[in-house]
């Protein structure tokens, strides 16, 4: 068949992707194989592709088409994720569009509003991914919101209630007033903020004259004051112990009152008490046992409690409440201020500190086997770094408000009763029979029952994800669980740590008494050449399927990840899939070489070209070494830079030229069967990181049956390797390079041949490979010498001079110019090897062997300085 001059990715891609899914590579049962198992990171059913997930799916692709190719039973699970809180504020808005508000709905009717939209676009992103190469096991894609998973959460709630571990309180959480809900601590995003600091006067009760002063941010919040407090040790507020103040404006009586807490070095030392809206002070009012007075609706809008602006905006009646202390006499001062404010990860606005009845999961007892499992390396992050970050958070965790006042979600299983009190069940008909036990009345019908009406936090589904994938809770026996269980590998980026990396953690010990998964990969951040986050709002984020489109998810997939450590940040910019797109060409057009040649099976093999498949296979065992450490070590860029040079330098740039024949000359049989040979591991080398390029060229390189594919072919095996003939050879390439160099500064045309004569030294000359020299270099004539050649250009290599007779051409003191930099260079790096090798400190206490790696170095050195000087001298 013809080949086309141009690869075409858009049309092989989708031709092979629909091949895979036809043919179920990518599909897993339990057998009798190890298993590697992954579980992605659930999206938001609200989401489509953007730049992190395209290199997180990326990585995963590239481990799980590894692991295929490695022989393991790869099973890659896809889903997606409800996200409560986003999903919601979606819905909402688009009902609001349409005229309609969620609370003219009732709670049946806005969730077919919710599963309608689910349903429509909850699988968008699922298709995105395909696009990209995702090798996911589809038939197995799961939603934190589908039956078995629902399931699971519920008996999860109800066992740890069961436990003891879940209860309810008031306690003080962080308010979402957009949302409308409560938010865990790890949901609150702070950010350094330019405010203000109001100093505000609170005339002492009963003086026309005194007043304290306090500072505060929020003046808005004087009209919840319970109490005014200073530190005892403060010599400035002895004479206020036992009396009063009252708040401005609406002159509340409240007491002075005394605790440590208060800073004396903050602001003037008096600090106005807010139980109800800020956490601290929420502390000090129960040690105090003062009135909490909550001022502001769910909404952020004032309450009736607050007696002024009511329904007015929280920042609206700051602006008006300080008109009003102003012309009452209440303002001291007002400076600038900066601080940070917690924001709402979901909605973007300030939360409220509130006083709220909510449902919490106790996590002390818990968090014990998560901590000590990963401090003690039975789980490894990657980079190590993290693990500290791991357990700062959980030696100063709290418990988890795992409550959520939304209606999309998992309904909070808890079942209330009609004279008080209620019960805790998996279903309607189980908290039925509780409820009738638990009153003694067996006419309660299901109708006298009230379900509590928050939901469950989302990462309260997604903490059981690597296990309810395989329905591990509701069926903790069942074959996928014992099979697939625990996963392999996590790869996810360390802004959720907490919200679900340690939460798998704490779920996988608790209901299967072993860990998760036994590697956590950290992905960086994707940022813009200038370090910023990639945002809508700047408008520095590329659409990923723009980028698929011009440059090939190849292209896309290999610019990923040339610059992306693990933990590190990537700095994307449109250079890099133009860069990855290049190499996809270097492929294709290495392939069309190859495919071109004529092949004829009489002639016999050329000694260069039987040299030069040996060396390949010994260097090309070496690599797939170092390669395969890479992997282990989660080094996933440099094992794709490995990848990268061999297709590139050694297998195209050197090995092709090798064997190559000349112009409209056969290639022998011998050297192209065994070249077809290396081009398939090649190309297998390649396949987890450019699967499409890499199937494409695989099919054409060889005669293939319907069903065989590189997916499930082998990944290429060290076989072990002679790391003399890969040094030997690297002497060769270095002549060659030199070779080169002479006829591009003397204009002397590659197809000119060139007489060569070699001064050998006891190192960079081995006559084995002489005919590989011939070759490459174009050579007429190839001699040994024992002295130096006059009037030639010359070049080292170690120890050994290589001259090329040039008549009265040489320009002698361009060569004596290029002489003495290369002997000032040389000596330059002596006097470097040197003074390493003469600190003691140094030579007792490095290995040996890098030592003697350096003492070979200047032994070296010296071999090249004694050769150059001689060179020089002979040219004078």
């Amino acid at each position: 068949m013809e080949i086309p001059s141009k690869y075409n990715p858009a049309e092989v891609e989708d031709k092979w992707y629909k091949y895979w899914m036809e043919n179920k590579f990518f599909h897993s049962e339990p057998d009798e194989r190890e298993p590697y198992t992954i579980v992605i990171p659930p999206p938001n059913v609200t989401g489509v592709l953007h730049m992190g997930h395209m290199l997180n799916n990326t990585i995963q692709d590239i481990l799980t088409r590894r692991a295929r190719m490695l022989g393991k039973n790869a099973c890659w699970v896809p889903g997606t994720d409800h996200a409560s809180i986003a999903t919601e504020a979606r819905v909402v808005n688009k009902l609001k569009n349409e005229g309609i508000s969620k609370f003219d709905l009732s709670r049946e009717a806005f969730l077919e509003h919710a599963w309608e939209w689910t349903n429509k676009h909850g699988g968008i992103i699922l298709e995105q991914l395909k696009k990209l190469g995702a090798s996911c096991d589809w038939d197995r894609t799961a939603f934190t919101m589908d039956e078995i998973r629902s399931e699971s959460v519920i008996k999860t709630f109800v066992d740890l209630y069961d436990k003891g571990l879940i209860y309810r309180g008031v306690r003080m959480v962080n308010w979402d007033p957009a949302a409308k809900t409560a938010l865990s601590d790890e949901e609150v995003i702070f950010r350094e903020m330019q405010s203000k600091l109001y100093y505000l006067k609170y005339r002492i009760e009963g003086s026309e004259s005194e007043f304290v002063t306090i500072a505060t941010t929020r003046p808005e919040t004087i009209l919840g004051d319970t109490a005014v407090c200073v530190n005892p040790n403060d010599p400035r507020f002895t004479h206020l112990k036992g009396k009063r103040v009252l708040v401005p404006l609406i002159n509340r009586s409240i007491p002075i009152i005394e605790d440590e807490y208060v800073d004396m070095e903050f602001g003037t030392g008096c600090l106005k008490i807010t139980p109800s809206h800020d956490v601290n002070d929420y502390e000090i009012g129960l040690r105090f046992n003062l009135p909490s007075i909550d001022i502001f609706n769910e909404d952020g809008t004032m309450s009736e409690a607050a007696g002024m602006f009511v329904g007015e905006d929280r920042f609206a009646v700051r602006e008006k409440i300080m008109v009003d202390l102003e012309a009452a006499g209440n303002v001291a001062k007002v400076e600038d201020y900066n601080n940070k404010v917690g924001f709402s990860e979901r909605t973007h606005v300030p939360i409220e500190p509130k006083l709220s009845a909510q449902w919490f999961l106790k996590m002390d007892t818990l968090i014990k086997p998560a901590t000590e499992n990963v401090l003690n390396d039975t789980i490894q992050f990657y980079p190590p770094k993290f693990k500290n970050t791991y357990r700062h958070w959980m030696e100063n965790i709290k418990d988890w408000c795992i409550s959520r006042q939304l209606w999309w979600g998992h309904r909070i299983p808890v079942y209330y009763l009609p004279d008080g009190g209620f019960v805790v069940a998996s279903s309607d008909e189980k908290a039925l029979a509780l409820a009738q036990a638990k009153t003694g009345n067996a006419n309660l019908k299901m109708t006298d029952l009230h379900q509590d009406e928050d939901v469950l936090d989302t990462w309260f589904s997604s903490w059981l994800w690597p296990i309810s994938v395989f329905d591990g809770i509701s069926n903790p026996d069942n074959k996928e669980i014992n099979y697939y269980y625990p996963t392999n590998d996590l790869v996810t980026g360390p802004d959720i740590i907490f919200f679900w990396v340690a939460r798998m953690i704490i779920a996988g010990y608790e209901y299967r008494d072993l860990f998760p998964f036994k590697n956590v990969y950290f992905t960086g951040m994707v940022r813009d050449k200038q370090r910023r986050k990639m945002s809508k709002s700047l408008g520095n984020s590329p659409d990923p399927l723009d980028l698929i489109d011009t440059y090939g998810a190849d292209g896309v997939r290999v610019g990923m990840l040339l610059c992306s450590p693990a933990g590190g940040d990537l700095m994307f910019d449109e250079s890099l899939p133009q860069q990855g797109a290049g190499f996809v060409t270097k492929i294709w057009n290495s392939f069309r070489l190859v495919n071109g040649w004529e092949v004829d099976y009489k002639i016999p093999q050329p000694e260069h070209s039987k040299l030069a498949i040996s060396w390949f296979h010994e260097k090309f065992s070496q690599i797939v070494e170092q390669t395969d450490d890479h992997f282990d070590k989660f080094r996933i860029s440099d094992a794709l830079m490995n990848v990268y040079t061999t297709v590139r330098d050694e297998f195209s740039g050197w090995l092709l030229e090798m064997v190559k024949p000349a112009y409209q000359q056969p290639i022998d049989g011998k050297t192209y069967e065994e070249l077809i040979d290396i081009f398939d591991e090649v190309l297998r080398f390649s396949h987890p990181f450019m699967p499409f390029v890499s199937e494409e060229v695989w099919q054409l390189l060889k005669e293939r049956q319907q069903g065989d594919s590189i997916t499930i072919s082998s990944w290429p095996k060290s076989t072990g390797y002679d790391e003399t003939l890969i040094a030997q050879f690297e002497d060769v390439k270095e002549a060659i390079a030199g070779l080169r160099t002479i006829r591009t500064k003397n204009n002397i045309p590659q197809k000119d041949q060139l007489e060569l004569a070699i001064m050998a030294g006891d190192k960079g000359f081995a006559p084995e490979f002489n005919s590989v020299l011939v070759k490459m270099g174009n050579l007429s004539t190839l001699n040994l010498v024992t002295e130096e050649v006059k009037l030639a250009a010359s070049f080292l290599v170690k120890s050994t001079t290589f001259f090329v007779p040039m008549g009265g051409t040489i320009d002698v003191e361009e060569e004596l110019k290029k002489l003495q930099a290369e002997l000032d260079y040389t000596k330059g790096f002596l006097n470097s090897v040197v003074k390493k090798l003469s600190n003691e400190r140094f030579v007792s206490s490095a290995p040996e062997a890098v030592v003697a790696v350096e003492r070979a170095k200047q032994a070296d050195a010296e071999a090249k300085i004694k050769v150059l000087e001689e060179q020089i001298a002979g040219l004078k």
